[in-house]
């Protein structure tokens, strides 16, 4: 397997980043994932207008431009011949000439591209999943939450209680009590006939595929909503779902082993979504 790191496309066992990289002592950085089908990527400018928004407020300079950045995406690709491919893009502050949470002296930061296989979606073949809720709890209104920061520990320990319940994915309540994604995706619920989904204010990741939900649902002329919901709400719905980059359109079948319906709507939305690929 061939990596992107700063600027050159090295094996993998030739990409090293130094143990004082501030991105591997506390997290200090951030990362995105973004799809390539047949070669090329889904929502690219959606995907690095996001990466370049939490660099911006974590005050990283990105050593490369976007259209350089395509550029060797795009080479990794064809170096590795995985034109199906998750891409990860990870950019770290660097290492700092002072020990400790200063980032003063840390401005040669890190860019690191490198690839995980990936099958493309099936429109006849709707992933259904086991989901639990979660202890952990984030915090509503997080600023954080507006883009994929290097620090995750709250989804990891979720996503370790899902791992020991035989589940797929943990749902996670934030500080106000309210349902709000998991630990890697989107949530949404059928209520009345209406798709919904927790507001970016209750400290949600903006999601590409969030997005890209959202516009199918305003091209099929479903009506669709952001709104908050109480996990005793949530048991209610009609049927809830989930989207990710990296598998697309998820229906929840079950949720804290109680059975969840499915209704018709979601099939459409994920034919919908294949078909943009």
């Amino acid at each position: 397997m061939h990596v992107f790191l700063n600027g050159q496309i090295v094996l993998e066992e030739q990409a090293v980043v130094s143990v004082f990289d501030r991105s591997f002592l506390y997290g200090d950085g951030l990362f995105e994932a973004i799809p390539y089908f047949g070669g090329r990527p889904f929502r690219w400018a959606e995907h690095l207008t996001r990466f370049a928004r939490g660099a911006q407020l974590l005050k990283i300079r990105c050593p490369f431009s976007d259209e350089a950045m395509r550029k060797a995406a795009d080479e990794l690709i064809a170096r590795n011949k995985m034109p199906d491919a998750l891409l990860r893009l990870t950019l770290s502050r660097g290492v700092s000439a002072m020990r400790g949470y200063s980032p003063k002296g840390a401005d040669s930061p890190t860019l690191v591209m490198n690839l995980h296989p990936l099958t493309r979606p099936d429109p006849e073949k709707l992933l259904k999943w086991k989901v639990i809720i979660a202890s952990q709890r984030l915090p509503a209104g997080e600023p954080l939450a507006q883009f994929k920061n290097a620090n995750k520990l709250p989804q990891i320990l979720a996503r370790a209680e899902a791992d020991d319940a035989g589940a797929n994915e943990a749902l996670l309540q934030n500080s106000d009590s309210h349902v709000v994604e998991g630990t890697t995706s989107n949530l949404f619920w059928i209520e009345n006939e209406t798709v919904n989904t927790p507001p970016l204010v209750a400290g949600i990741l903006p999601g590409v595929t969030r997005s890209a939900v959202l516009d199918i649902c305003r091209a099929l002329k479903i009506k669709s909503q952001e709104r908050n919901l109480t996990l005793a709400g949530l048991k209610q719905a009609d049927g809830v779902f989930l989207s990710m980059s990296s598998m697309g359109i998820v229906a929840v079948e079950s949720l804290d082993g109680v059975k969840l319906p499915e209704p018709a709507v979601i099939h459409g939305i994920h034919r919908a979504y294949c078909d943009l690929l």
